[in-house]
């Protein structure tokens, strides 16, 4: 027997839909009815995942139900917001029950895990696409926002940048590393840095994730707040794997630091922070407040002019190109 559109939301999702404070009404009716808690705005983003765009249509569905929640999430960690609800639409070229139940088994397992309640969505036929619109709570007046950067600031990224974009390299064949799988499983499986998004609340002048690039998700920060930026490429924080790989000849010092620069796929954060405030961060981590990736600071920002990224390796001044992820300029990265 087929199953319907009706069957299928209430197999693989309904039934397994949390609920938590705040859900009025969740699935079942035309629309979700949420409550917000007193002093608090409501932070939504929405982003849709297309096959063989945003990733290979033969993807791993329990990597893909993961990550396309938690690059979603990524979004509200950008702004420091607590991850409370979503929304998923899913457009399928047919049913396919296996399929479906290990997507929905890695789309709840971060769903679970960051205490986020499905509360709605929509299932439809066609070309595989998904689309997920997250919502989360913060505080009034401490959301993170793009336009703050001044002066003086330092840029500061958590974790390790590169691995996705070579990783991506490595699933179009495009190069060949030793530690082909590291790579691929930092492309395929996404950890949102929600803990560190909330701490920086009232203490980062300016934050966003990176999706598109470290350069590229730079410039927007730089544009909003009308400011330019330099960069210590040899303060990259390059994971170990891509230093083996520097090591032993996959690629070389400046290829790497391209990776890092333009790969995109990190979702980790970029932020801006005054010198007074990282040194409060920096206490707060010490304390065991949260369970971060290292902290690096990889440059500043500088004067107020037409938005530019200025890169030095050991003082000296370096040219690259920069072009991170664009839709429709995909061919020219």
């Amino acid at each position: 027997m087929s199953l319907t559109e009706f069957d299928l939301i209430g197999h693989y999702f309904k039934d397994r839909s949390a609920t938590q404070a705040g859900v009025v009404l969740g699935i079942g009716d035309d629309c979700a009815i949420l409550d917000l808690p007193d002093g608090h705005h409501l932070a939504v983003s929405t982003d849709t995942l297309v096959g063989d765009v945003h990733f290979f249509a033969d993807v791993d569905p329990y990597r893909l139900g993961c990550k396309a929640l938690a690059v979603n999430l990524s979004d509200l960690a950008a702004m420091g917001a607590t991850p409370k609800w979503v929304s998923l639409a899913i457009t399928l070229p047919e049913v396919d029950a296996p399929w479906l139940a290990e997507f929905s088994r890695g789309f709840f397992e971060i769903a679970d895990k960051f205490n986020v309640s499905l509360v709605g969505g929509d299932t439809t036929k066609g070309p595989l696409s998904i689309t997920v619109s997250v919502k989360g709570i913060i505080p009034r007046g401490q959301a993170l926002q793009r336009d703050h950067a001044v002066v003086g600031d330092l840029i500061c990224v958590s974790g390790h940048l590169g691995d996705a974009g070579l990783g991506l390299a490595c699933k179009l064949k495009k190069i060949t590393a030793a530690k082909d799988r590291v790579f691929i499983n930092a492309l395929e499986l996404t950890e949102p840095r929600i803990e560190l998004g909330i701490l920086l609340r009232g203490l980062a002048s300016s934050c966003i994730d990176l999706s598109d690039g470290l350069t590229q998700d730079l410039k927007h920060i730089l544009m909003a707040s009308h400011c330019s930026a330099k960069l210590d490429l040899e303060r990259l924080p390059l994971s170990d794997s891509l230093r083996e790989e520097v090591q032993i000849g996959t690629l070389n010092q400046y290829a790497a630091y391209q990776y890092a620069l333009t790969g995109g796929d990190d979702y980790e954060l970029l932020f801006t922070i005054s010198v007074d405030h990282l040194a409060q961060l920096n206490l707060l981590i010490e304390k065991g407040r949260i369970k971060t990736p290292i902290v690096t600071v990889i440059g500043a920002v500088t004067t107020l002019q037409t938005p530019l990224i200025e890169l030095f390796d050991h003082h000296k001044s370096v040219s690259l190109a920069l072009h991170g992820w664009d839709h429709f300029r995909q061919g020219e990265n």
